[in-house]
């Protein structure tokens, strides 16, 4: 429910050493294209990550908030986690035959070495502001609907823990940017081209696995095909036009919506509180 801002829940970095030993290949719901989707997603991570720590560590000097500061610290620790916990399943992809390296070299190379030193320190932060609170919406959904259903639980473990993690510090860019670059207009901007980068990466990174796939001769039915047209139109609605609408409003925080709970309860459940 949307509403006023909840207190902050306490930011804490967890290392819970996950394992991928014997990971099917196709590990979501034994379908092709939605595995790539997910393992899409998941080249983007570990780079992104640091991309975010970057943007948001920034403006630390500048800070005067001992909360705030403390909160940015718990961040930058659990950025730097995730990005480690996805960037050992790229291990994975290495041994089922697939290059990641195709397509990490391109987008690391477009995205940090050009279009990151073209713009703003405070636009830097804006999209990084914006794609969290992208993955705060994918968050939820990992652990309210059904959007890891038929996921291989090892992926679903890594996967729930980073979107409780997400949930913790989903303010946190938010609340640096707005004590630095309060503008409305930078705040959109950053969402336009947050948006843009992050389905452009996105499909690039799902098409060159698929594209892999195809050449090692594996083949794909129609029913994997309109199964993941489906969670295609999903992410669309769900994430990014949802997103969009719910970020456009003047008065938005990422802790109106409430969903703190979530990451709490399944924390619990796996004995991760701390």
């Amino acid at each position: 429910m949307d509403g006023d801002a909840p207190s902050r829940p306490k930011i804490t970095p967890r290392s819970p050493g996950f394992e991928y030993e014997g990971l099917p290949r196709y590990w979501f719901a034994d379908n092709p294209v939605r595995t790539h989707i997910a393992n899409g997603a998941n080249l983007l991570f570990p780079s992104g990550e640091r991309f975010f720590v970057r943007s948001v560590r920034h403006y630390l000097p500048q800070l005067d908030d001992p909360a705030l500061c403390e909160q940015v610290q718990g961040f930058c620790a659990q950025e730097a986690r995730h990005g480690a916990a996805h960037q050992r399943q790229f291990d994975v992809l290495r041994e089922q035959g697939y290059a990641p390296e195709r397509f990490l070299r391109a987008y690391e190379w477009v995205a940090w070495r050009v279009i990151e030193p073209a713009f703003s320190p405070a636009m830097r932060l804006s999209v990084t502001v914006a794609l969290e609170h992208y993955t705060a919406i994918m968050a939820e959904g990992a652990l309210a609907y059904e959007a890891l259903d038929g996921a291989h639980p090892k992926m679903a473990a890594l996967l729930k823990w980073h979107a409780c993690e997400e949930i913790e510090h989903k303010a946190v860019a938010f609340d640096v940017l707005a004590k630095v670059a309060p503008s409305y207009a930078t705040r959109m901007a950053g969402m336009v081209l947050a948006t843009v980068g992050l389905a452009t990466f996105w499909a690039a990174a799902t098409v060159t696995l698929l594209a892999q796939d195809r050449a090692a001769g594996r083949t794909f039915t129609r029913r994997q095909l309109r199964e993941a047209k489906q969670r295609d139109r999903s992410i669309v609605k769900d994430v990014f036009a949802a997103g969009m609408k719910r970020y456009a409003r003047r008065d938005f925080h990422p802790m109106q919506h409430d969903d703190v709970h979530l990451a709490k309860e399944y924390l619990a459940s796996v004995g991760l509180t701390t």
